[in-house]
């Protein structure tokens, strides 16, 4: 059964209102490569736009925020928590980022990590393109939510 479209075959929310709150939470990934020296003034906050892991942080969490004004049939929902956070990989010149998303709530937040996760991406990408205007973007994965009917799950391909 779709659930996001009526019996009409029409674009429709899904209704949550009979459903419980329960805690929930979902973590989602991300990465980034470039060249060696767009990481290397990255990691020694060197570039031109500023503190690039710092700003990709805030457009993170406001990302995740604002999720349900991007896509279209997502609940806007009352997050309690949103965490960024970055490793840096030396040798693939990559910037691994991991977003959480949690709240007290009916529906999940699958969709709030994985636009933090995303947006985040973006934004070192928008601070860096002036020395590699050809980042790649890899790697947007849910890694793991719990709660709801479907408890705790974790993404295997990402173990």
């Amino acid at each position: 059964m779709l659930t996001h479209v009526d019996q009409h075959g029409k674009a429709s929310m899904v209704d949550v209102s009979d459903k419980p709150a329960s805690s929930r939470q979902a973590s989602a990934g991300a990465s980034i490569r470039m060249s060696a020296e767009a990481f290397e003034l990255l990691k020694n906050n060197e570039h031109k736009k500023g503190d690039v892991l710092q700003v990709a942080r805030i457009a993170g969490i406001q990302a995740a925020k604002k999720c349900a004004d991007l896509i279209p049939l997502c609940h806007p929902l009352m997050l309690s928590k949103v965490a960024i956070d970055f490793s840096l990989n030396e040798q693939a010149h990559r910037v691994d980022i991991t977003a959480l998303a949690k709240l007290t709530g009916q529906t999940g937040v699958e969709m709030e990590a994985l636009t933090a996760a995303s947006v985040a991406a973006l934004t070192i990408f928008d601070m860096c393109k002036a020395v590699d205007p050809f980042m790649q973007i890899n790697d947007i994965q849910v890694i793991e939510k719990q709660g709801g009917k479907s408890g705790h799950l974790i993404n295997k391909e990402n173990t």
